[in-house]
């Protein structure tokens, strides 16, 4: 059946885009840009499109809009575009390990306590992370479902221009100090 508003030559880039945000949830708009080579407003489209039609669903998490595919659990696609950001993903992995001091993560994943503040303050608030006083008001960080953060992590692979961005953000970061 033909969708009149939709040329048919535009259905192939619009299964494309459906096709990949389902294969990698929580990829955001620049991402998918530039991972399937299409112009923004081309995208721009194609997405309002699929939102519309209940084949796609935009969330915005940390200033930006990750897409997923609407079987994603709400509480997952949080994760999972949380995970997306290679300096929130380095503390979690770090957590993997068990709890620590907010100070010998930073350390570990080389980035600024502030620059981990802001990560883990998204975290805390998407109930990944957790964060325990213990009686001399000393914070450790600890996961709160290492299983589900482990499932979550082996579902994303990050992009090289997202690395870049994080490790450019941390360089920044490391002049600073």
């Amino acid at each position: 059946m033909s969708d009149p508003v939709t040329p048919p030559a535009d259905r192939p880039t619009r299964e494309r885009i459906a096709g990949y945000v389902a294969t990698n949830p929580g990829l955001h708009f620049n991402e998918l840009v530039r991972r399937l080579d299409l112009a923004p407003g081309q995208a721009q489209y194609h997405l309002r499109r699929l939102v519309r039609a209940d084949r796609v669903v935009g969330e915005e998490v940390s200033g930006r809009t990750h897409y997923f595919d609407p079987a994603v659990d709400p509480t997952e696609r949080r994760r999972l575009a949380l995970f997306r950001r290679e300096t929130a993903r380095d503390a979690v992995l770090e957590l993997l390990d068990g709890p620590a001091a907010p100070d010998a993560v930073a350390t570990r994943i080389g980035v600024a306590r502030s620059t981990l503040e802001w990560h883990l303050d998204n975290l805390v608030d998407a109930g990944v992370v957790e964060k325990r006083r213990d009686e001399r008001g000393r914070v450790t960080l600890a996961l709160t479902d290492p299983e589900a953060t482990a499932r979550s992590l082996r579902r994303i692979e990050p992009s090289l221009p997202d690395r870049l961005l994080d490790r450019f953000t941390r360089l920044v970061d490391a002049l600073l100090e």
